[in-house]
């Protein structure tokens, strides 16, 4: 009886023992995600304040900093692209409306005028008529191009960025970990079996961290240079319809004015027709002031003339009272 009940006492206190053990590690491992978050926030805190950061640690990241401000431009440069685009749309619009109109107005006014020059604003009104119909036809490559950026945009850098995210945590982790440790480094007595079990547990975190952050950190390179290859890809592909319909609105309408240039080659000039106007208005100014002198001369000899006749009156009247 006693045999067992020494047993049963051992065997009761060991399980007491290992309860201790499994409660210690437990508050071990909430104390040490307790510090682990602590030491996360501050190396938030340190970020978002812009405070200077051990530079060893951030020219360790000088790749990956590059890779991100490609990601960064080539995110701001396909928001500037879609409105670009946009307003490339509405002014393409506006210019064909007003070419339009004026190609209606010159044929509207040409043909009441049944001269030569009436004849000339019905052809040149016909040819900006068929100018902005052709002008329309970029509207199509145009909006294929904003559809493609835009899917662009939303697929391709929507995923990047959730990868930059994922990364810009772990990076935080990583060097809130490297902030704990050195923290943990410059208490650290080799002689105490407690701090240096700590060491090494902040040792294992910084390990963990810092294989988690790699990773997401190679994820993050190989998507941006992905991401900026098949951007590239996208415009040359994109682009080469744009460019095609407008070198063949280009050489539509310069057929069409180079026509009408050489059937109406031999009429005169605009500048030459005022040219000549203003000879002709130069000649008859010049007739028009002799004329105007001999006017006044007249007059003042006329003049003359008749305060000569107003004296010899008087004259008269004087020596008849006499």
């Amino acid at each position: 009886m006693k045999w067992a009940f020494l047993i049963t006492l051992l065997c009761f206190c060991s399980g007491i023992s290992q309860f201790d053990q499994f409660l210690s590690s437990q508050e071990s491992s909430v104390v040490n995600k307790f510090r682990q978050k602590y030491w996360k926030t501050k190396q938030t805190l340190i970020k978002v304040t812009g405070k200077k950061e051990d530079e060893h640690v951030v020219a360790s990241d000088a790749d990956l900093d590059a890779k991100l401000e490609v990601f960064h431009s080539v995110q701001r440069t396909c928001m500037e692209l879609l409105k670009v685009i946009e307003q490339y749309q509405r002014r393409i619009t506006f210019l064909s409306q007003e070419e339009n109109e004026l190609g209606r107005f010159l044929r509207s006014q040409g043909s009441q005028d049944k001269s030569r020059a009436g004849k000339i604003m019905q052809a040149t009104g016909k040819a900006l008529c068929f100018s902005s119909q052709q002008r329309l036809a970029l509207r199509g490559p145009l909006s294929r191009l904003y559809q493609e950026v835009e899917t662009f945009r939303y697929r391709a850098i929507s995923d990047t960025w959730l990868t930059v995210n994922r990364m810009e945590q772990s990076r935080t982790e990583y060097r809130g970990a490297l902030l704990w440790m050195k923290d943990v480094s410059q208490e650290l007595d080799p002689d105490t079996h407690k701090q240096m079990e700590k060491f090494r547990k902040v040792q294992t975190q910084v390990r963990l961290t810092k294989t988690s952050f790699d990773k997401l950190k190679n994820d993050v390179c190989q998507k941006v240079e992905l991401l900026g290859a098949s951007r590239c890809n996208l415009l040359s592909h994109v682009l080469t319809t744009y460019q095609t319909t407008l070198l063949h609105f280009w050489e539509k309408t310069s057929h069409t004015m180079a026509a009408i240039h050489e059937s109406f080659k031999g009429c005169h000039d605009i500048s030459t027709l005022v040219g000549s106007d203003q000879g002709t208005k130069k000649k008859l100014k010049k007739k028009t002031k002799p004329k105007a002198e001999d006017e006044e001369t007249r007059q003042s000899t006329d003049e003359m003339l008749i305060s000569i006749e107003e004296e010899n009156h008087s004259r008269i009247y004087t020596q008849t009272g006499k």
